[in-house]
């Protein structure tokens, strides 16, 4: 593998584990939230990655392939409904909807996402250490 796809590859992964902290973080400002129905209650959201192979990587199996997002999806699990009639948000039987956040599950995608992000970043500031290492050896 040359030592310029890992830019291509880290820097792909970085783009990537950013749009992860983006969403979590969404996620995070809305696990709060209140709806009246089930349809207008914020769901959580996830992107979801892919390698991105193209002519070049697919011919040469074993080696390093970008990721991208192929998309963000919305969570399937439940919303929280909650019984409280006297809430203004309340629809006709009482009820107000939570968004299908869990906070832990959100901190801990954050912390690997950051952590994840932050190796991309040593290992390509590793790779361009080594380039200039080897443009120095002719002097």
């Amino acid at each position: 593998m040359s030592l310029f796809n890992v830019f291509n590859v880290t820097g792909s992964a970085m783009s990537a584990e950013s749009i992860r902290l983006n969403t979590t973080s969404s996620n995070l400002a809305n696990a709060n939230s209140v709806g009246s129905s089930a349809t207008e209650t914020y769901k959580g959201r996830h992107p979801v990655f892919m390698a991105e192979l193209d002519k070049f990587t697919s011919q040469a199996l074993g080696h390093s392939v970008p990721v991208r997002v192929a998309g963000i999806v919305e969570s399937k699990k439940p919303l929280r409904a909650e019984f409280n009639p006297d809430h203004p948000m309340a629809n006709a039987e009482g009820y107000i909807f939570k968004p299908n956040v869990n906070i832990m599950e959100e901190m801990a995608n954050m912390i690997s996402a950051s952590r994840s992000y932050q190796t991309n970043v040593e290992v390509a500031e590793a790779c361009k250490q080594m380039l200039m290492r080897t443009l120095q050896m002719g002097h």
